[in-house]
Formats: structure tokens, sequence, C-alpha cells
């Protein structure tokens, strides 16, 4: 099996993705913080589907980590991605340090819009502009015509594919559904971080989502859906943030009743100093 080609700077993505299109190939860019699992290599299958090169981005970005201690914590398996990497037959892997990313002098940043404002913009700030701000540095580098996100980070993708709009990048946006385990926990590089009991409790959110789904089924009113998924959840966890009943294309919380197939249930939860987020649309097909 080829081994990928490690790409450890700007100049070198935007070189080996020139030469790839004067070939008439096109390319897809899965943009990862590594420590690379199951969910990625889903990310991976969808990339190749809508190309013929398949990059992706290695990169813990620290100016999307609103906590140092998160940051420093977020677990780092390099050797481990580029293996998993090579056996799914990826073609490139970006690997830039963060001097590459950031040299000194750095001093611009996208700051998102209103979609950007609410929740994980309230509890994570400055977190958003970083999202933005190291996505539009990754596309420029890599100059991919798609790249694909899990649908897990729900308002980061909504957040990226606003900003690729608004700044004109030529590239494709694809959304990818969320892997689980068999017991329903989102595939998450920081579920390696669980405590066995952690673990354990943290399959409420699931339990909380599903039950959401089937509350809206029922009445679609947004107090009664947010209370079904608590029952579950509230008693799990060590602390939450929030659950809410979202508007898709907004982020805002509706008043009185939603429509299923608009909305969306989300979630942010503490389990033994982790946080884990999960998200349901309330049509139960996402």
């Amino acid at each position: 099996m080829t081994t990928p080609h490690i790409l450890t700077g700007p100049d070198l993505a935007q070189s080996w993705s020139l030469i790839r299109r004067r070939a008439g190939e096109r390319i897809s860019l899965v943009p990862t913080m590594g420590a690379l699992h199951a969910g990625h290599l889903s990310l991976i299958d969808a990339a190749r589907r809508h190309s013929d090169r398949v990059m992706v981005s290695i990169f813990v970005n620290p100016t999307q980590f609103n906590r140092r201690d998160d940051f420093d914590a977020y677990p780092r398996t390099v050797d481990d991605d580029i293996e998993l990497c090579r056996n799914a037959g990826v073609d490139a892997i970006y690997l830039p340090t963060v001097e590459a990313m950031y040299p000194t002098g750095f001093a611009t940043t996208i700051e998102p819009g209103p979609i950007a404002q609410h929740w994980e913009g309230t509890h994570r700030p400055g977190h958003f502009a970083g999202v933005a701000t190291v996505v539009v540095k990754l596309l420029l580098a890599c100059a991919p015509d798609v790249a694909v996100f899990g649908r897990k980070d729900l308002q980061q993708l909504a957040v990226i594919s606003r900003t690729i709009t608004d700044l004109n990048i030529a590239t494709a946006i694809v959304g990818a559904p969320t892997i689980r385990e068999a017991d329903g926990l989102a595939m998450s590089s920081r579920n390696r971080r669980l405590s066995p009991d952690a673990r354990s409790r943290a399959t409420a959110i699931h339990r909380g989502l599903l039950a959401a789904v089937t509350s809206a089924a029922r009445s679609g009113d947004v107090d009664q859906i947010e209370r079904a998924a608590l029952a579950d959840i509230e008693p799990a966890a060590d602390s939450i943030e929030y659950v809410a009943v979202i508007d898709r294309a907004t982020f805002v919380r509706p008043t009185g009743v939603c429509a299923p197939d608009s909305c969306a249930l989300i979630v942010a939860a503490w389990f033994d100093g982790v946080r884990l987020i999960d998200n349901m649309t309330l049509d139960g097909l996402d």
C-alpha cells in the first residue's frame, strides 16, 4: 500500500495540490485534529466518493481552545494516525507545525457571524473564530474541491458553511453522518479520556436524544422535548451546559412548537472532566 505524502507546510501542500489539479484530478480534504478513529474513516470514505485524491489534515489548533488544560490534554497520536491513513488509502497528509500555521507576526482572525454566537459560542468564547480562521487557512493551503466534516459538530459545520459561502471560497462543504459506538455514544477523540464509569454514564446522551425524537413525534412542543432528553441525561452527567432544541438554519431556540424536520436537539455535558457534545435531528433521520 502506498505511503501518503507528508506535507509539513502550506507551500508543500499548495504544490502537491497544484500538481494534482494540473493532472485533471479532483481533491477532497478531511480536516482533523488527529487521534483518528472509525468516525474519521467514514469521513475519508465520504471524501473518496467525491474525488480522485484524498488529503487528511492533522493539526491540533490552539486558537480554538478556550482552556489551556483542554488543549494540553487533547490526545496526540501522530504515528498511529499516519498508519491509519496509509491503510485507508489516503494520498496526502497535511501535517503542519504551529509555527507553520501561525508564524511570528500572524495577526488576522476571521470573526464568524450570528450563527456562532449561541451555544458553543457562548460556552467557548473565541472558539468559532479559531475554527473559522484555521479552516480557511487549511482550505487555502490544500486547495480542495471538497472538504468533508462530521455532523456530530453540527454548529461547527454550520459556521464553516456560512464562512466559506460568505468569503466565496470555491470548496464544496459536505456534512457526513455521525458514527456511533454500538451503545450509541458518538465517536470522538475525547472519548479516550473517559474513565470506565464516565464512559458508561455518557451513553445517557444518546438515550436522551432518542427520547427527544420520540417526544417531537408526539407533539413538537419545545419544552416537552427538552424535558424528555433531560430525564435521561441529567441524572448521568456531572454537569450540563445545554440541552436545547434549535432551528437548524439559525441555531436559535424556537418558542412553542417546532417542525421535527427543521429542528435538532443539541447537547453539551461533562463527564469526569471530559466535555462531550452530540446532536440529533428531531425527525430522527440524522
